[in-house]
């Protein structure tokens, strides 16, 4: 997976689950001088959870050491205030932040989802006006059965809604399937 000679200024990857679209995403920027990586998911107790502490550790030791790591569920922020390129992995952890921390999963239709709105619209500007190359991961979510629960319908929704709006400002978009990529 070599980076695109054509490097888009704002390029949008994602597939399903280990499709290969976080490496795919680090090769796009494998040249860069400088990277900052977003990781707007929780960091995860390994003592709780040692499967998805070693998925971290993973993502972790392939990155170059000359990137920056930010953990954060202020995307909109570190995109901001990134020197350079962008790596932000990935926006369905964004999305389970930003609703964790707007207590919104047991009220679907609360008055929380305006705050969501303003600060998905936040990323939208911060996306447009960065100064370097930014490439961010997200799941495509849309082609599976109906979650049986509410939860899992508001995830599908939002994660949805957040994946169209980035896509339609993004110069690239591509879905990675079993390692290979589609340009969309």
């Amino acid at each position: 997976m070599a980076r695109s000679s054509s490097l888009a200024r704002a390029t949008l990857v994602t597939g399903g689950v280990r499709s290969g679209k976080s490496r795919y995403a680090e090769s796009l920027l494998a040249a860069e001088a400088a990277v900052t990586y977003v990781a707007p998911g929780p960091v995860p107790d390994p003592a709780t959870d040692p499967e998805w502490a070693d998925r971290i550790a993973g993502h972790r030791e392939r990155r170059p050491a000359h990137w920056t790591t930010v953990e954060t569920s202020d995307v909109t922020a570190a995109v901001e205030q990134a020197p350079g390129a962008v790596l932000v992995d990935c926006l369905g952890t964004w999305v389970t932040a930003v609703v964790d921390e707007l207590r919104g999963w047991d009220d679907p239709r609360g008055p929380w989802r305006a705050d969501f709105d303003d600060r998905l619209r936040a990323l939208v500007v911060a996306w447009v006006t960065a100064p370097g190359p930014v490439v961010a991961v997200t799941n495509e979510v849309g082609w599976g059965v109906v979650p049986a629960h509410a939860s899992g319908r508001l995830f599908r929704d939002l994660l949805g809604t957040v994946n169209q709006q980035i896509a339609t400002v993004s110069g690239d978009v591509v879905l990675v399937v079993a390692g290979r990529v589609l340009r969309l």
